[in-house]
């Protein structure tokens, strides 16, 4: 027990897929935010800081969900619950991921996209794995707002506060996507998570009334994905695909609205709305590129 952990069981840590997702958000940010290929240097150094930060809130919700990994088949064999790393390790390596990720920030980038990941590390590490997960089947909802934020950290990287409202639109986007993304999740392990005693929304309010919920917000969803091209931020090309995945998520949305007895429909939902959130995002960079290159989506 006393023995350094791996560098692969510290990185157990880190959420690594979920970062990757942060970082292509946070990239598309920086590369949205002007209308020219902003320097290399300055993309490089700011998408260290920002995965860095992510990786250090991670860990932190690692260590503050220990007890409740070990309750949970999705989350049972990690780092801390098998004892391949030690709570005191975990957060030792919390804290160097999240000083160096700031100070890079800090040092290379600017101050304020330094304190804006700041604020999201804290309120994800901090104000929703220690309150609100326990707190509230809201949870989600009201903590996706850090998980919604590294657009915002991506574009004022390169542009500051420099048109912040355009940036805002990809905030709103992924604040939107992330309780139906979740939720269906929640019903895949909703007898895990109230073995856990984690009031997700299928296990306070039922499966039929979360059902609901994804479908309205998926609806909801639909309409966001939508205000890049009615704002003029995008073109045609991001309408299209916009439209179209927005279609097919609501098509899986609906399948587990009327067909609440199929066993496999939450989780494959799921998994699409990853892949619907990145195939949104490199849209979003493809029309940006072709329009400012050729006109094409004009």
């Amino acid at each position: 027990m006393g023995s350094l952990p791996s560098l692969r069981d510290l990185l157990g840590l880190c959420k690594l897929k979920v970062v990757s997702l942060i970082l292509l958000t946070a990239v598309v940010g920086m590369l949205l935010a002007v209308p020219y290929l902003p320097n290399l240097f300055l993309i490089v150094v700011a998408s260290a800081g920002i995965s860095l930060a992510a990786m250090s809130a991670a860990v932190f919700n690692h260590v503050v969900d220990e007890k409740i990994d070990t309750k949970m088949s999705r989350t049972d064999r990690r780092p801390l619950p098998e004892g391949r790393v030690t709570r005191n390790q975990a957060l030792i390596w919390g804290f160097f991921l999240g000083i160096v990720g700031i100070s890079l920030l800090v040092i290379y980038v600017n101050l304020l996209t330094a304190i804006l990941t700041l604020i999201s590390l804290i309120g994800y590490a901090v104000f929703y794995t220690m309150y609100l997960k326990r707190a509230t089947p809201q949870n989600i909802v009201i903590g996706g707002a850090a998980g919604a934020a590294p657009p915002v950290l991506g574009w004022t990287s390169i542009a500051g506060s420099q048109g912040i409202e355009y940036a805002l639109l990809l905030f709103l986007i992924v604040f939107i996507w992330t309780p139906p993304h979740f939720w269906a999740l929640a019903i895949h392990r909703r007898e895990e998570y109230k073995k856990a005693e984690i009031p997700m929304l299928p296990v306070t309010h039922g499966l039929e009334f979360t059902r609901v919920q994804i479908l309205l917000y998926t609806v909801l969803l639909f309409l966001v994905a939508l205000l890049p091209y009615l704002t003029g931020m995008s073109g045609l090309i991001y309408l299209v695909s916009a439209a179209t995945l927005g279609v097919l998520f609501l098509g899986y949305s609906i399948k587990i609205f009327i067909e609440p007895e199929n066993p496999h429909i939450a989780f494959k939902t799921f998994k699409f709305s990853i892949n619907y959130l990145m195939v949104l995002f490199l849209a979003l960079l493809l029309d940006h590129y072709l329009l400012m290159t050729f006109g094409v989506s004009s």
